[in-house]
């Protein structure tokens, strides 16, 4: 594959988080490589996303909007249309209890449907 980008990205392992949708779903990845332009991230498996997603990077403390342009396998490569924001911390914790709920409503969900209580 021919490295068409403007600017070299720093090879890194980042935890990130995607958004996915207006639903406002979210999924886990891990950021490979990172630039001020783009990145190239890693997903658990080969889930159909948006051709733009909103990504966090909590240890770089920024958000960006950001489009695909590869696939290949469960990686893609990003290019940052903007920068979002700088993430605050109260931000992270507020996305941590949305997770931290929508946890615990699909755990309860998941043992009515088996019997459990």
């Amino acid at each position: 594959m021919q490295d068409r980008r403007h600017s070299v990205r720093d090879k890194v392992l980042y935890g990130g988080v995607a958004g996915v949708g207006e639903s406002g779903g979210t999924m886990d990845c891990v950021v490979r490589n990172f630039s001020e332009r783009g990145a190239c991230v890693e997903f658990d498996s080969r889930s159909r996303l948006p051709e733009e997603i909103e990504l966090t990077i909590a240890r770089k403390g920024r958000s960006f909007i950001a489009r695909i342009i590869w696939r290949q396998a469960n990686r893609l490569g990003l290019a940052f249309r903007t920068m979002i924001t700088d993430s605050s911390e109260s931000d992270l914790d507020a996305r941590l209890r949305r997770s931290e709920k929508k946890k615990l409503q699909l755990q309860r969900r998941i043992n009515e449907l088996l019997g459990e209580n």
